[in-house]
């Protein structure tokens, strides 16, 4: 079974302008209204991909509610801790000239709510496949992902870690199975600038020896495409597929999706890749996350290239 976690879920108000003026009233010409969060997402392109899983995390409030009935409606599974005080964020997405983001704080979550979540992560079986996304809230210790993954470390479990700067490197330790810096994030571990295709190898191999090489490197490279520091010691490397971007909003928690969805297909890391890099630009194609139908369209394009 695979299962995401998502600590601070949202629910994303994204609206349209024709131009955001400080200090006046604007108005908008489209709005959405969408459950959010990097795990969460993940939950919904893989169940895009007709991939089972369920989403774990903590909800609170009306919008903790709204953010589950969201999940539901696209026929997700969800199973989330509910918080007795607060509620879940609201993340405001802006587009206009420029995107803009207003993202809210979310609840304060107790030990005995984390509890609760460490009881659901204590029942996960050899073979399960866990995806740890996103920030952590300020309520719980900076350190959860480690602790998490210090818990589940002798159950044969594969993780996926999606993070950045500390979260990111303190949990290499415990060879996750798959990691997912952008360049930016990766040069930001090693307090430089990547400029080149050699320096994105050079670093992502860097970060693969905190694990021992025990860990697959993806470096995902927006409108350049992503390259692949693989733990079967190859080096892949694939363009952006062309299309327009419309919404960059998922694509990320879209490629390790795909990814993921690849890999269980025959374990194969070239595969994997490939349909991570496919699924993470149809969803930059998208209005939403990307549909399985979106993503096949996008795979076919880049066997071609």
């Amino acid at each position: 079974m695979i299962y995401t976690v998502t600590f601070n879920p949202s629910l994303d108000y994204i609206v349209a302008t024709d131009s955001l003026i400080l200090g006046k009233v604007n108005r908008t010409v489209s709005e959405l209204i969408l459950s959010g969060g990097k795990g969460v997402n993940v939950s919904i392109v893989l169940n895009n991909l007709n991939v089972k899983n369920t989403a774990l995390g903590f909800i609170a409030g009306f919008t903790g509610k709204e953010i589950e009935n969201g999940l539901k409606k696209l026929g997700c599974c969800c199973d989330f801790i509910t918080i007795e005080k607060g509620f879940s964020r609201i993340n405001i997405k802006i587009k206009a000239k420029e995107e803009t983001e207003l993202n809210g704080m979310g609840p304060e979550i107790s030990q005995k709510e984390l509890n609760q979540l460490f009881e659901k992560l204590d029942c996960l079986q050899s073979q399960d496949i866990l995806i740890l996304a996103g920030s952590v809230p300020n309520s719980l210790p900076q350190n959860i992902y480690e602790k998490i993954m210090e818990r589940l470390q002798n159950k044969n479990i594969k993780i996926i870690v999606d993070a950045t700067k500390d979260l990111l490197i303190n949990v290499m330790k415990y060879q996750p199975f798959l990691v997912k810096p952008n360049t930016h994030e990766l040069g930001e571990l090693f307090h430089t600038t990547l400029n080149t295709e050699e320096d994105i190898i050079f670093y992502g191999k860097k970060l693969q020896q905190m694990a021992n090489g025990n860990v697959n490197v993806l470096v995902s490279r927006a409108g350049e495409g992503a390259i692949l520091i693989g733990t079967d010691d190859n080096i892949y490397k694939s363009p952006a597929p062309k299309g327009t971007l419309i919404n960059s909003v998922g694509a990320g928690d879209s490629m390790v999706a795909g990814f993921i969805a690849g890999y269980l297909k025959n374990h194969s890391l070239e595969e994997a890749f490939y349909m991570g890099v496919a699924t993470g630009s149809a969803s930059a194609f998208s209005k939403y996350l990307a549909t399985k139908e979106e993503v096949e369209a996008v795979l076919s394009q880049l066997k071609q290239m």
